[in-house]
């Protein structure tokens, strides 16, 4: 999809409707939620660094700057989907010293490893931000308010 041009919106979208696709074939019968989330950056989408050296040159990249969250949650029913949601949060970076951050992640590398952008704003990453527009289950790759509203609605769970 990336070499085609698609829009981040259409990745996170193809990146949750997979998930979601895989796990209802084994279990047709089960709503299957599947979620995923892309960074994008100026129309370009980062990814979870792959060292620190990485995880520095995408912080550098997004310090001082605005960036994108886009959260995606596609639900499927009998291989089949049935719901879709791509929730979005707008993040401003603060800029903050070439120091702080080599000591941010020296501190945090064992868990920023695993999340786009490297940062975690549900931990120390949230020192990072000047501005953050959105919901925050967004940021965390899960747009729950949503999910719960539409799962309440279809009486799949207690309203």
């Amino acid at each position: 999809m990336l070499a085609d041009g698609a829009p981040p919106r259409d990745i996170a979208d193809a990146l949750a409707e997979g998930k979601a696709e895989k796990i209802s074939r084994k279990n047709p019968e089960a709503l299957v939620i599947g979620c995923d989330q892309v960074l994008e950056h100026r129309g370009t989408i980062l990814s979870k660094p792959e060292n620190p050296e990485d995880a520095r040159a995408q912080l550098k990249r997004l310090r001082g700057d605005r960036h994108s969250l886009l959260s995606a949650a596609v639900i499927y029913h009998e291989g089949q989907p049935i719901w879709r949601h791509i929730g979005q949060v707008r993040l401003q970076m603060r800029d903050f010293s070439d120091a702080y951050l080599d000591g941010y992640i020296a501190r945090n590398w064992d868990s920023i490893r695993h999340a786009v952008g490297g940062y975690k704003l549900e931990e120390e990453g949230v020192r990072l931000f000047a501005r953050i527009d959105g919901d925050y289950f967004n940021v965390l790759g899960l747009p729950l308010v949503e999910i719960l509203s539409y799962l309440s609605t279809t009486g799949d769970i207690e309203a």
